[in-house]
């Protein structure tokens, strides 16, 4: 397992500077986004990935790599959103914002490292194509949630599938840095 955590947070890496970069050029702007706005573009993605999965022919030129680092990012932005709320201005610096980005990020680690513990690794041995499809599963159930103004009868709530949703994508993301 020891692999996996420093594989995880060389993924985490890449789309952290994503991030802070994003940050610097558009400021915190994403924060008037509402959580069903946040979960449309992450749909959008995972949409995508899945075309990309099953079409041979690409009319841009961008593979899953950049989608899933999308996903990640969005889902952070969305657990951020839970905690602070949505707003009509920007109104977290980059260091705020990247703070808050890596809290987040913690708290969905140890959850990976707690499932991956109880759950043997199972993950290594699925499909990328699986992953997607457990993401676009998850949306499915976050959209649901969300029609039902949040209220759930036995479910976890939408931060416990936007967590999921990251640890599906850094596991897609292992795999294609693996070749598999």
């Amino acid at each position: 397992m020891q692999d996996t955590s420093k594989q995880y947070d060389a993924v985490i890496a890449k789309c952290r500077a994503l991030y802070v970069n994003k940050m610097s050029d558009y400021g915190s702007a994403w924060r008037i986004l509402r959580l069903p706005s946040l979960t449309d573009q992450i749909f959008i993605k995972a949409q995508r990935i899945r075309g990309l999965q099953q079409n041979e022919v690409r009319k841009v030129d961008e593979g899953e790599v950049s989608e899933f680092i999308g996903i990640i990012n969005y889902c952070a932005m969305a657990l951020i959103q839970i905690e602070k709320g949505v707003v009509e201005q920007p109104d977290l610096s980059t260091e705020e914002a990247t703070k808050l980005y890596d809290e987040k990020i913690a708290i969905t680690k140890q959850l990976m490292l707690d499932k991956n513990h109880d759950y043997g690794e199972a993950w290594r041995d699925m499909r990328v194509s699986s992953l997607t499809d457990l993401i676009l599963q998850k949306l499915l159930r976050v959209k649901q949630i969300e029609d039902n103004a949040g209220k759930t009868i036995v479910s976890e709530g939408i931060d416990a599938n936007y967590q999921d949703m990251i640890n599906y994508a850094v596991f897609a993301l292992i795999h294609l840095n693996e070749g598999n």
